[in-house]
């Protein structure tokens, strides 16, 4: 039970913070068309940002300057960048994207180096909040947990129930209707563009020194943010929200979880061993695929539903 109940807050803080930084990404993608492959690099400069200002202004200055930094950068990109490139089609954004990414991530190392830095939690919330049969749970976790919570309760209801969400909605679905009542359709495309990556930039703020501020975290994020957008579905930070949860679940039991297929089949009777076929296969333990199961995952709703699990179009 206290192997269960950890990890499943622990899972529930990684699949928040997945939320955080996917949310934005299905901004982007679901509402533009744009496959932004630097997305995750917007999480890094987040999180850059925010250790250099704690370091003169404190942690919580950093909070909100990092975001509006990453939000003037994606904003740059998609004015002098992604509009030129966007007549060209899906290919030239995705190639522009994919170079961008390994830009920010040589710009990165050259300005802050090869090692990680050493990006803390703030003294404030570096204190065990409660305990769990025994097992000390940090009041840091909480607070990812409460601002990851806001954030989506923001945007739904930015979205949904303010009239700046619906002209972004209907620009975004009927550009020259909203040019024609006189919206400025391009503006809007960069503010969608900006907000999301100012959204990935708070998840780089608050992940940063939850996990290790470090070059390469833009590429150990960025391919399990694309699995959480399409398994959520194109479309639907509902769907973002509930796949964020499942993968961050999944990955986290399957480090603690030492069991493989030899065992479930053992509990119908089938004992596996080493003359078995397949017996390399059927005693892999989970922890040492755990890994590939959002990927896996990702291929059967492709297969099996591919507008994912609360998507609005299939393509």
């Amino acid at each position: 039970m206290e192997v269960f109940v950890v990890s499943l807050l622990n899972g529930l803080v990684y699949g928040m913070l997945l939320f955080m930084l996917a949310s934005g990404l299905t901004l982007i993608l679901s509402m533009m068309g744009v496959l932004n492959f630097a997305h995750a690099s917007a999480y890094m400069l987040g999180a850059y940002f925010a250790f250099t200002i704690s370091i003169y202004v404190g942690f919580w200055p950093a909070l909100i300057i990092a975001p509006i930094l990453c939000g003037l950068v994606g904003a740059a990109i998609e004015m002098w960048g992604l509009r030129r490139v966007h007549k060209n089609g899906h290919i030239a954004e995705l190639l522009f994207t994919f170079g961008l990414a390994l830009i920010i991530e040589k710009v990165v190392q050259m300005t802050w180096g090869l090692i990680p830095v050493p990006y803390r939690v703030p003294a404030l919330l570096d204190f065990p909040l409660f305990s769990v049969y025994g097992t000390q749970f940090p009041a840091y976790r909480v607070f990812m947990l409460l601002i990851s919570g806001l954030m989506f309760g923001a945007i739904w209801l930015g979205l949904t129930r303010t009239r700046i969400g619906l002209v972004i909605q209907a620009a975004l679905t009927h550009p020259e209707m909203a040019g024609a009542l006189g919206h400025n359709v391009p503006r809007i495309f960069t503010l969608v563009f900006a907000s999301g990556t100012a959204l990935a930039g708070l998840a780089g703020v608050i992940g940063g020194n939850y996990q290790v501020t470090e070059p390469a975290m833009a590429f150990t994020m960025g391919p399990i943010v694309f699995v959480v957008v399409v398994f959520g579905g194109l479309g639907s930070l509902t769907g973002c929200f509930i796949a964020s949860i499942l993968m961050g679940l999944i990955q986290t039991f399957a480090v603690v979880l030492d069991y493989s297929l030899a065992d479930l089949l053992r509990v119908f009777g089938v004992v596996v061993t080493s003359k078995t076929p397949l017996a390399e296969v059927l005693l892999v333990s989970l922890p040492r695929v755990g890994a590939l199961l959002p990927f896996i995952l990702m291929v059967l709703i492709l297969v099996f539903r591919p507008r994912g699990l609360m998507g609005t179009r299939e393509a």
